[in-house]
């Protein structure tokens, strides 16, 4: 398998120019409505109408950030977003009709880190997407230091790198993000709510199991036997911690 192409890996030059963002919708409208959102000078936008073509795209030049329909023709959105997880790193966010469980549930599940359910607001969208860049260049405060050691777990923010008891472990963005706070406020319980808004960058949203799908994904990445963790603990009734050593 080929390294995974981390975002936090761009040279001098890719991180003056503008951000390049990718879009996959096969209804015309909506590709263009989120054209028009977000054109500005900061962003780069590429349009393409299936997931294959998103692959072909992707395949071509890195993007920063990746949003992709789910019912699309060839290959739809959750298959291109397994793929292009394969191979890097790059946000990646879920355009969904349905704003239910399942559909935002499989695309976290697959590696997705973010979703916006249509119709979406312009001021919607244009905030997700000012969020997950912020998150990925470290425009937020970091009041943590910028290497976290907890136990056998080593988070190098800057490198944006995770190792546990030793070995390398590849993490989305968001499951770097939610493991870094929680790592750098170990052994201090944290309700969904403040996830929610610590670490996606906007308020909750109680209808859906997010926060939930995030850390057991991080769990089947960090744990011995996920299923007894820990490292990521469940306070009943309240949130989830990080266990203190």
């Amino acid at each position: 398998m080929p390294p995974i192409r981390r975002t936090s890996e761009r040279t001098a030059e890719e991180a003056q120019a503008p951000r390049r963002i990718l879009i996959a919708d096969d209804d015309p409208s909506i590709a263009a409505l989120i054209q028009v959102t977000l054109k500005d000078p900061r962003y780069e936008i590429a349009a393409v109408s299936n997931g294959l073509e998103a692959l072909k795209a992707f395949e071509k030049k890195p993007f920063d950030v990746v949003i992709l329909d789910v019912m699309m023709p060839y290959v739809d959105g959750f298959e291109a977003c397994e793929r292009i997880r394969a191979q890097s790193d790059v946000p990646i966010v879920i355009l969904t009709s349905r704003d239910g469980t399942e559909d935002v549930v499989h695309g976290f599940e697959l590696g997705a880190d973010d979703y916006i359910t249509k119709p979406f607001k312009t001021v919607e969208l244009i905030a997700r997407v000012e969020s997950i860049l912020r998150r990925v260049e470290g425009y937020t405060a970091r009041r943590a230091p910028p290497v976290v050691r907890v136990g056998d777990l080593e988070i190098d923010e800057p490198r944006h790198r995770v190792s546990v008891r030793g070995n390398d472990v590849n993490l989305t963005p968001m499951e770097f993000e939610l493991l870094y706070f929680l790592a750098a406020n170990a052994g201090q319980v944290f309700d969904r709510e403040t996830l929610f808004r610590e670490v996606w960058g906007y308020e909750y949203v109680g209808e859906t199991n997010l926060v939930d799908v995030c850390v057991r994904r991080l769990r089947e990445k960090v744990e011995l036997i996920p299923s007894r963790p820990k490292i990521i603990l469940t306070v009943r009734g309240v949130g989830y911690k990080l266990a203190e050593y």
